[in-house]
C-alpha cells in the first residue's frame, strides 16, 4: 500500500477500515497523486501516532487522510500536532451507522482544524486531497 514519494497519507485506526478508505486510494489514482496507507491507531498505538503526525511534513506529505469508526480520535490528534491539512473520513461500523465517527470527527475544538466528509465517503476525501495540491 506504500508509493514511491508519496504527497498524501492514507491512515486509518485499524486494518478493517481499509475497505472504506480504499476509495481515497483510488481516486488519487485516477489522478496520479502518489500516497502511502498504513494503521496509526489513536488508541492502540499513541505513541507512533504522534510520531507519524509530527514527521509527516518532514516526509514530503502534503496531506493527510485519516479514516476512523466509533470514537474516532486519530484525525482530531493528527490536526493537533501537524501543520498539514487533515482531512476525517467517518467510517460506519455496525453501532450507529457511523454518525458517532461524523460527530467525534467534525465537532473538533477551535484551533484545531480537520475537514471532513460524509460518512464512508473516503472518495471526497481522496478528491479533496487533489484540489488541495493543486493550489
Amino acid at each position: 500500500m506504500t508509493r514511491q514519494d508519496p504527497r498524501v497519507a492514507i491512515v486509518m485506526g485499524s486494518d478493517s477500515d481499509w475497505p472504506t478508505m480504499r476509495a481515497a486510494a483510488d481516486a488519487l489514482d485516477e489522478f496520479a497523486v502518489a500516497y502511502e496507507a498504513d494503521v496509526v491507531s489513536a488508541h492502540r498505538m499513541p505513541d507512533e501516532m504522534l510520531a507519524f503526525g509530527r514527521n509527516a511534513h518532514s516526509r514530503g506529505i502534503r496531506v493527510v487522510i485519516a479514516g476512523a469508526g466509533g470514537a474516532a480520535h486519530l484525525p482530531g490528534m493528527l490536526a493537533a500536532v501537524t501543520p498539514l491539512p487533515v482531512i476525517g473520513v467517518p467510517v460506519p461500523l455496525r453501532h450507529l451507522d457511523g454518525l458517532d465517527s461524523l460527530l467525534s470527527i467534525v465537532q473538533m475544538p477551535s484551533g484545531v482544524p480537520v475537514a471532513t466528509v460524509a460518512i464512508g465517503n473516503a472518495r471526497n476525501a481522496g478528491l479533496l486531497a487533489v484540489r488541495i495540491l493543486a493550489t
